[in-house]
């Protein structure tokens, strides 16, 4: 994977950190949804396969939500050579009107099961409790996604339902399980 040289950073752990998802990061984003692109359409319908192009533009459209304060879009990296090597995404939608927020993420096959989720959850989740004074976050994944739920009852989310054939995928619609975390519960659970 192409290194990126992103000067700003948020560090998270002892070789982890976050970096805003802005075309800055393009080239190395890019392949990094390029080399993952046939895992995330098995768990996200229609994504198309990526360009460079495409990814600038997604890229920008991020940067400009993060301005406006809409979207907490971060990708995941760890320190290599004279940067970070990308491994995976995070992304806090944002609707400061209501207090709520939703999350999403993945991340590479090679860094799965190494806590690099977690931790960007964590940090994610402590920002939106804290600065951002969100009162709730919601996240939602497939009914079928083990990874996900263990990750969600790791952070006190509650599963507060499913939603039945709610995702189109081209072999069939998908189960969708909802799951919510208050403030409280998250301080509670650290």
């Amino acid at each position: 994977m192409p290194i990126t040289d992103a000067r700003f950073i948020w560090p998270i752990g002892e070789r982890v950190v976050l970096i805003p998802r802005t075309p800055a990061i393009a080239v190395p984003y890019y392949a990094l949804l390029a080399a993952n692109h046939a895992r995330l359409a098995s768990w996200s319908p229609g994504i198309d396969e990526p360009s460079l192009e495409a990814t600038r533009i997604a890229l920008e459209i991020s940067g400009n939500a993060w301005l406006a304060g809409t979207r907490l879009p971060v990708a995941i990296g760890i320190r290599a050579d004279n940067g970070h090597r990308l491994i995976g995404a995070m992304n806090l939608s944002i609707d400061t009107a209501a207090g709520v927020g939703e999350v999403g993420f993945w991340i590479d096959a090679a860094a799965e099961g190494q806590g690099f989720v977690s931790r960007a959850l964590d940090a994610v989740l402590s920002h939106a409790f804290g600065d951002l004074g969100l009162h709730r976050v919601e996240m939602r994944t497939l009914a079928t996604n083990d990874r996900s739920h263990r990750l969600a009852d790791r952070f006190a989310f509650t599963l507060e339902g499913v939603l039945r054939g709610a995702v189109r995928f081209p072999d069939g619609n998908r189960d969708v399980a909802v799951y919510g975390l208050l403030g409280d519960d998250f301080t509670r659970a650290r």
